[in-house]
């Protein structure tokens, strides 16, 4: 695999894996380091740039979800804020604590720098198991 296509799959999959759909973007991340070491900070710009906006995605599905509804993940991000976005990345969890950012409409700004927070903490530690 190419070091230009190991990173289009690598934000492909990155990508998905925040959104409602299921993926293994830590297993992609590790391949593509294990292939291109020398793309460390590239893949993890890459990884967490894709992931940051596949939660950001749902973020915006929590926009435009009724407002009468409620949701799972509501009363940690209505205690916690923006902050709680820290834990956007763990799986189960994660997706429903962004559409209950959006949902309760916070700032969109900060939103994302939580998130990408997040998940560059965890592909961190992927990048480290992968050296």
């Amino acid at each position: 695999m190419s070091e230009g296509a190991g990173l289009w799959a690598l934000f492909g999959s990155s990508f998905l894996a925040a959104t409602l759909l299921p993926g293994g973007s830590e297993a992609v991340l590790f391949a593509v380091l294990k292939l291109h070491p020398e793309q460390y900070w590239p893949a993890l710009g890459v990884a967490t740039l894709g992931n940051t906006l596949g939660g950001m995605s749902s973020y915006l599905i929590g926009r435009i979800i009724p407002q009468k509804k409620t949701l799972p993940g509501l009363p940690t991000v209505q205690k916690y804020g923006s902050p709680a976005l820290l834990l956007s990345w763990v799986p189960v969890i994660g997706d429903p604590l962004c559409v209950a950012a959006g949902w309760l409409r916070l700032n969109p700004w900060l939103s994302a720098l939580f998130i990408a927070l997040g998940k560059f903490a965890r592909y961190i530690v992927i990048a480290a198991l992968a050296a």
